[in-house]
């Protein structure tokens, strides 16, 4: 079994931080699935994405993506991911097109390149008609499929999306998950961290669920709900391994 990426005994405690943030965190991607990587705030979600990214050193512990190392190999993996983050990654006084062409002349994609696979990207989450427009006119919506965009100009075979669809309509969901399928189905691996139960349970190959920095289960959100007692959706898988408490 090929893996995209591995994680084992990944981790990390920042300073002056009261526990840690990883705390011999193990997860596994298999090539070519979607895998949501769920767990409550603080669960250690955006610690382990920064790793991923090159952007944050463990303590101890190793993450590769695709047999790359994190932290010694980061330039090279680079041109492997694409990064969705949770917050509007565009100058907001741009347009959509000049984001792109500054993004991807950061790849060392031609003005030619960018344009042919941003124009399609454009077409297929809705935007063609509003490529000329500034980024500080889009809705929440348009804000969310246009920053997949960015991440797709360089055609990485690993994309990481962190709360991808958060604040945005039910129409806009609905295309940005049918797209992340589509995605997928070219090979493609996806890392996608939610809030949203039903969304991961809907489009999810395996889930994996951490807590305080460590690994609590994984699976098929199907299989999970199967095999766990008086569960009948994921957020009854979610609530039963994490609890009910608030998390700050």
């Amino acid at each position: 079994m090929t893996h995209a990426i591995e994680i084992k005994n990944l981790r990390k405690t920042y300073k002056g931080g009261w526990s840690p943030a990883l705390d011999g965190l193990d997860v596994h991607v298999r090539e070519g699935q979607i895998m949501g990587l769920l767990g409550p705030n603080g669960a250690g979600k955006s610690t382990t994405i920064n790793i991923l990214c090159g952007l944050v050193s463990p303590d101890s512990g190793s993450a590769t993506i695709f047999g790359k190392d994190c932290v010694t190999e980061t330039l090279t993996l680079r041109k492997m991911i694409g990064v969705v983050p949770q917050q509007i990654a565009m100058f907001s006084n741009l347009t959509a097109w000049e984001n792109f062409r500054y993004i991807g002349s950061l790849y060392g994609l031609s003005d030619k390149q960018t344009k042919e696979r941003a124009h399609d990207l454009l077409v297929r989450l809705g935007l063609d008609k509003h490529a000329d427009k500034r980024i500080n006119r889009y809705s929440g919506g348009m804000k969310r499929r246009a920053n997949i965009i960015a991440s797709l100009l360089h055609q990485p075979s690993l994309i990481i999306l962190d709360e991808p669809t958060a604040g945005v309509d039910v129409q806009s969901r609905a295309m940005i998950l049918d797209f992340l399928k589509e995605y997928n189905q070219q090979g493609k691996t996806i890392v996608y961290t939610s809030h949203l139960m039903e969304e991961a349970e809907q489009i999810c190959d395996e889930v994996v669920i951490i807590d305080e920095g460590k690994f609590i289960v994984s699976g098929a959100p199907l299989e999970l709900i199967k095999n766990t007692t008086d569960c009948k959706k994921l957020e009854d898988v979610f609530l039963h391994y994490t609890g009910h408490s608030v998390r700050d």
